[in-house]
């Protein structure tokens, strides 16, 4: 054991010394390290408990629910997973439809096209990324028995509108907070607005276990089943509690729950989250301040924060005018060894898209401004040397 965590410090040590010395790209990302990750992931191996549930789960758990507010988290294996969750708990069947945004990762349409339900894409607001919340209620049906607003870049959707809407059409609303831990809207945390919420803790994310999520939810309803579903459809986490004497199969389910080194990993950046937020909105303010002027010359847009958000510098994008100056920049950038990469290609147009989903209305801005986004390296070890060549190689492009 003592020979395994030698060999991690050992690899850590060597990545920081090359990429100091510069014998480097600038990626995009990199998954972050804060020093005790290597730590309390001996100290679950020396608990003898790898497998879920155990001691830094339950830290993780209680972090979410004291940082947010929610009644209930639960870790799970990943946002994608919590999502499946989430439709599963709101009951979701074939033959139903569910609302959300074109422009999301795959997973947001996944979790419920599982479940035998059709995706209804719903145009984006050019200005934050998000779905647009006038055009919701012209999407719903007979058949909608959901919203899934996507908080893109850690910046809310308007809340109170999908909210509103929601609640006078009898809809359940799935919070696609993935990119949206530590982001809040009118003071609220981002993932306890609707009636569920799911986190992402992969390693592009803020806080990271590699591979990982949450799902939270605020009513005591959901618990029992939701404990249920994760644990392989047993009532296991009520034995382990000395709730039942023995644990059952009860209803349907999976697994859910993550390995206790995951977790460990988790734990370590949780508690140093101030640390990790303070560094990226550095990153955050040094991009947004000195590509203002390109901004002001109008070669480029920058992200738009509405003043009822606070946002958590999960990423910084630029749009540039249109598809081709975004190739010819992303192309630009990679001779500089700089990784700027794109975003998603809107789902709509994908052959599962198709297949899976319609769009409601006219796609007037999903897929043009999907071409014209592009986004920064952002990650917590990024030295604020590499930050300023890219914003010097940006500066130096000519092709705007």
């Amino acid at each position: 054991m003592r020979m395994i965590v030698r060999v991690l410090l050992l690899l850590t040590h060597l990545f920081i010394l090359f990429y100091k010395e510069g014998i480097h790209m600038i990626n995009f990302n990199i998954p972050p390290f804060t020093g005790k990750e290597t730590e309390y992931m001996t100290k679950a191996i020396q608990n003898h408990k790898i497998s879920g549930d155990g001691e830094f789960t339950k830290k993780c758990n209680k972090w979410i629910e004291d940082k947010t507010g929610t009644a209930k988290a639960l870790l799970t294996t990943s946002c994608t997973h919590a999502t499946e969750m989430a439709a599963l708990l709101a009951d979701i069947k074939p033959g139903d439809e569910v609302i959300m945004p074109s422009y999301t990762f795959v997973s947001t349409a996944d979790a419920f096209v599982l479940r035998g339900a059709t995706a209804v894409f719903v145009d984006i607001r050019p200005d934050t990324m998000n779905i647009d919340e006038t055009l919701i209620e012209d999407a719903i049906t007979d058949k909608t028995r959901a919203i899934v607003p996507v908080h893109y870049a850690g910046v809310s959707c308007e809340m109170d509108t999908i909210m509103d809407i929601a609640r006078r059409h009898n809809l359940k609303v799935v919070e696609d907070a993935a990119q949206g831990v530590d982001a809040y809207y009118k003071g609220k945390a981002l993932g306890t607005i609707g009636d569920f919420g799911c986190y992402s803790f992969h390693e592009t994310k803020n806080y990271t276990m590699g591979e990982g999520g949450a799902i939270l939810f605020n009513g005591d309803q959901y618990q029992e089943k939701a404990e249920i579903l994760r644990e392989k459809g047993t009532d296991r986490s009520k034995f382990f509690r000395g709730q039942v004497d023995k644990y059952r199969w009860m209803d349907y389910g999976s697994s859910y729950l993550p390995s206790e080194l995951n977790a460990a990993y988790l734990y370590a950046q949780l508690e140093q989250h101030k640390k990790i937020s303070d560094k990226r909105m550095q990153i955050y303010n040094f991009y947004n301040e000195n590509l203002k002027f390109l901004a002001e010359e109008g070669k480029i847009e920058q992200p738009y924060v509405p003043e009822e958000c606070t946002h958590n510098a999960h990423m910084y994008y630029i749009k540039v005018h249109d598809i081709k100056v975004r190739t010819r920049l992303l192309k630009y950038l990679r001779e500089k060894e700089i990784c700027s990469v794109f975003h998603y290609v809107p789902l709509h147009s994908a052959p599962a898209g198709k297949k899976f989903g319609r769009f409601s209305g006219e796609d007037v801005y999903t897929t043009k401004e999907s071409e014209r986004l592009m986004r920064l390296p952002m990650f917590y070890n990024l030295d604020m040397e590499d930050a300023k060549k890219v914003v010097d190689a940006i500066a130096s492009f000519d092709g705007f």
